[in-house]
């Protein structure tokens, strides 16, 4: 089993981070700040309250003027990289937020995001002042580091994992567009994949803004194409007809169906939560012109209250000839994971070309 992530934050950590501080700030107190650390609360603690208890405690211990203790924090910087120095920016994040640190917080953020990420310390000065904020992604926007430029993205997505959620920009979108229109052929695929998760955010509130961008964007570059697909890629699962229209699948309603014949079948189909079945499909599609298709199957799982919500599998995306026939095997897990768990219950599995049900089966599963 993969250990736990809030591991990264472990005792030789925190009294490496004292050693270095000290190093380069003698009055700063190592045996204070790895005590008030490491008390009988510290394993309890998850990720993220983990990250916040450093960063509290360093308050405490660092000079508590912000642009000193910045001072101390810059003085060591080179030497503290990676996921577990998103630490920086949460200090930042916690003590720069008076009106007069404005300036020299958005120096220090974006010193600190090459070496971790400052994408969720934005986003209190985000919801503080917006319009202020997004001019700053703006100028970010247009930085020569792919990780400032990157945060100008990232930072300002409307449903960041992890981060706190933007409101404002939910339910009105427009001020990230002039960021995302910047970037929108950005040389960098780090960026670009953070500027198609900032279009996906926008389409699960907005699909038509984000429709009417990929109409405008579509064909302007190479760069810009692939982050259009990807970021139009819910809206292709959910089969929304215009934008498959878009990007040149065949119309599942228009004429002869695509497939003119199809099976599914699971094996086994009674099975306990933990174990997993074979699937396998076939199907023949009409004839005529070739046509770009996308075969997923779905699953409707059962949920705790005997709901069901559907999670869609991707089978095969491409252009075939008309009257080609497909046919496969998939194995599909039913285990437990971090994000679903599994019920008792019977699971509808259906097979889908083009967002239109050809074909189903079905899977009990029981308790382990």
């Amino acid at each position: 089993m993969a250990e736990p992530l809030k591991n990264v934050y472990n005792e030789s950590f925190i009294r490496q981070l004292a050693d270095k501080l000290h190093r380069v700030y003698p009055p700063f107190d190592t045996g204070g700040f790895v005590g008030s650390l490491l008390n009988k609360d510290w394993e309890s603690l998850e990720l993220k309250a983990r990250m916040r208890k450093i960063t509290e405690t360093l308050g405490r211990y660092l000079p508590s003027a912000f642009p000193e203790a910045l001072s101390v924090l810059y003085a060591i910087d080179e030497d503290c990289s990676g996921f577990a120095y998103l630490i920086f920016p949460d200090f930042v994040e916690v003590f720069g937020q008076g009106e007069k640190d404005w300036e020299l917080s958005m120096q220090a953020l974006e010193r600190f995001t090459p070496k971790s990420s400052a994408e969720f310390a934005v986003r209190p000065f985000l919801l503080r002042d917006p319009e202020r904020m997004m001019k700053q992604m703006l100028i970010w926007a247009g930085h020569p580091n792919e990780h400032v430029r990157r945060l100008a993205s990232e930072g300002c997505r409307p449903r960041l994992p992890w981060g706190q959620a933007l409101g404002m920009f939910k339910k009105n979108p427009a001020p990230i567009l002039p960021v995302l229109e910047r970037l929108k052929a950005d040389p960098s695929l780090y960026v670009r994949k953070s500027v198609a998760n900032n279009l996906n955010d926008i389409a699960k509130d907005h699909p038509d803004i984000v429709i009417e961008l990929a109409r405008q964007w579509l064909g302007n570059a190479p760069e810009t194409n692939w982050i259009v697909r990807h970021g139009c890629r819910n809206l292709i699962r959910k089969a929304d007809p215009e934008v498959l229209a878009l990007f040149g699948y065949a119309d599942p309603g228009e004429g002869e169906p695509l497939a003119v014949s199809a099976n599914l079948s699971a094996s086994p189909d009674q099975i306990a939560i933990g174990g997993q079945s074979e699937l396998a499909y076939e199907l023949r599609l009409r004839e005529g012109a070739a046509v770009h298709i996308r075969l997923e199957y779905g699953v409707d799982f059962v949920k705790a209250g005997g709901k069901v919500s559907r999670k869609l599998f991707l089978l095969s995306d491409k252009t075939v000839l008309g009257g080609t026939r497909l046919a496969g095997t998939r194995t599909h897990r039913w285990a437990d994971l971090t994000t679903r768990r599994h019920y008792p219950g019977q699971h509808r599995i259906v097979l889908l070309v083009n967002g239109r049900e050809i074909a189903e089966t079905q899977v009990v599963l029981s308790a382990e």
